[in-house]
Parts: C-alpha cells; sequence; structure tokens
C-alpha cells in the first residue's frame, strides 16, 4: 500500500508547489504552506513529509527553518533573486554596503557576499562557514554567502525601494552606503574602493542629506566625510560645518589600519592609508 500512495502523495506535493506559485508564493513559509495545502487536497498530517520531498527533489530551497523558496526547477517560475531572499531571511532588512554600493553603479568589483543592514533586534540566521578557500563567515544559501550587519534601531534609516524582478525590497541610498563605507571598509573592498565611490557619485551625490546623516552617526565618520569631500575638491558650506564639528583625538581615516601616518588636524583624521591617493 506505501508504494502506492507515496507517488499520488508526492504528486500532490508537486501540485502544492505550483499552487503556491500562481499566488506569487515565490518565498513561502510552513505556514503558508499549511493554509494552501486544503486547496490541493494535501493532508496537513503529510505537510512536513511532502515539504520534505520537496525538497529532496530540487522543487523548493531552504532558506532558514520554516522558510523556503521556490526552485527555478517549477515551471513558469524565475530564479528567486539573492535581495528577494535577503530580504525574507530577517526583519527588518536593507541590501546596504559592497552590495549596495555595486547596485548603485558605485564601484566596478562584484561582490561576492550579499551584505544586509538590520538592526540589533533582529533574529538573524545563525551563521555559517562558506565552503571556500580561504572560508568566508555568513549564512550560506547554495552558492551565496549573506553578511548580515546589525546596528541600533535609531541608525536604521537611510533606504529606499528597488524592484528586483517582480519583488521590492529596501536599499540603502547613495549617501548613507558611501557612510556605511567609510565606518566599514572592510565590507566594502577597503577604504580605497570607499573613496573611488565618492568619486563615482559626485554628479548625483546629495550633500545636504549625506551631511545630515552624518550627524545621526558617530563623530568619526563625519570627519572622514568631510576629509573625503575636501579630497575630491567638494566646496560647500556643509564642509565648514563639518570641520568645525568638535572631537577628541584624532581618527583612523581606514578604522581597520595601523595607528600611523600624517595626522591632518583640520579634519582631525590620521591619514593611515597604505599607499598615496589620487586625486
Amino acid at each position: 500500500m506505501r508504494s502506492v500512495t507515496k507517488p499520488k502523495q508526492s504528486l500532490v506535493g508537486i501540485e502544492l508547489v505550483r499552487h503556491l506559485a500562481a499566488s506569487g508564493d515565490r518565498i513561502f513559509s510552513t505556514s503558508r504552506a499549511r493554509e494552501a495545502a486544503p486547496n490541493v487536497g494535501l493532508n496537513d498530517a503529510y505537510l512536513s513529509e511532502a515539504l520534505h520531498h520537496l525538497r529532496r527533489n530540487g522543487w523548493i530551497v531552504p532558506l532558514r527553518r520554516g522558510l523556503h523558496a521556490l526552485s527555478s526547477a517549477v515551471p513558469g517560475v524565475a530564479p528567486v533573486h539573492e535581495f528577494e531572499i535577503a530580504d525574507a531571511l530577517v526583519s527588518p532588512a536593507a541590501i546596504s554596503h559592497w552590495s549596495a554600493l555595486h547596485h548603485h553603479g558605485l564601484t566596478n568589483q562584484v561582490p561576492r557576499d550579499v551584505f544586509v543592514l538590520t538592526t540589533t533586534e533582529a533574529s538573524i540566521p545563525r551563521t555559517r562557514t562558506a565552503k571556500a578557500k580561504p572560508p568566508r563567515a555568513g549564512y550560506v544559501i547554495g552558492d551565496t554567502t549573506y553578511r548580515f550587519i546589525q546596528v541600533q534601531p535609531s541608525r536604521f534609516f537611510g533606504t529606499e525601494q528597488i524592484w528586483v524582478g517582480d519583488a521590492r525590497v529596501a536599499l540603502t541610498t547613495v549617501e548613507r552606503s558611501l557612510l556605511d563605507g567609510l565606518a566599514r571598509p572592510h565590507y566594502c573592498g577597503d577604504i580605497f574602493e570607499v573613496i573611488d565611490a565618492f568619486r563615482a557619485s559626485l554628479d548625483r551625490l546629495d550633500i545636504d542629506r549625506i551631511v545630515r546623516y552624518a550627524s545621526r552617526l558617530d563623530d568619526a565618520i563625519a570627519k572622514r566625510l568631510g576629509w573625503v569631500l575636501e579630497h575630491h575638491g567638494v566646496r560647500t558650506p556643509a564642509i565648514d560645518w563639518l570641520a568645525a564639528r568638535s572631537i577628541r583625538g584624532y581618527r583612523l581615516l581606514d578604522p581597520t589600519g595601523p595607528r600611523r601616518g600624517r595626522c591632518n588636524r583640520r579634519w582631525m583624521i590620521q591619514e593611515n592609508q597604505s599607499s598615496p591617493l589620487g586625486p
């Protein structure tokens, strides 16, 4: 009897996938699958086993506990975009850092990972090490590693909605992406990549907005911002406001680098980049 019912149950599982696809549920929770199951005659008692077979046969992809995505093997279903998956993995979420810089066209380097800004109050998937040489820390789904950068809720701002395929996801604005690069350049390649991104953004950069954003973040970020803008020849009253901002002690231009190099008194920045910067 089991040899007869198993294939029938598997076919019902495939019908569930087709129903979810038709409903637009490219990414779905187990509870959503449970809601949809009666529409295809799937017994709730069999749901867990059906999902297991669907995963094993490549119809669905597990994202995290209780969350799945439809595979591109499902007829009529386009591959789920990495940004769409990132948005589903954690809430709140915004594509950020190197991923955002690349999306904005501010870097020619294609990041290997997807960087996601979220808050310290968010529940992020347990970190797993990517199978790469050298290993990279992050949450791995298939060939993609997701890197979650957590900030205080008051610092989760400066985002906009974009379309990726049929889904809308949050992305940090040009201005916020650049400031995130000054705060954590190692999540954007390095400090030189960030400074080059500023150069590439000058024709569309909202100076008032980026200065306003910087005022809500660390003093060190505001000083690095003033240094970089002046380095690129930007001349506005906002530059003088940044220069006048009080700060105690010199801060590193590259927070990931060694404490050495010329000290710029105007910006209270120690220029610790390891090689000269071009114009």
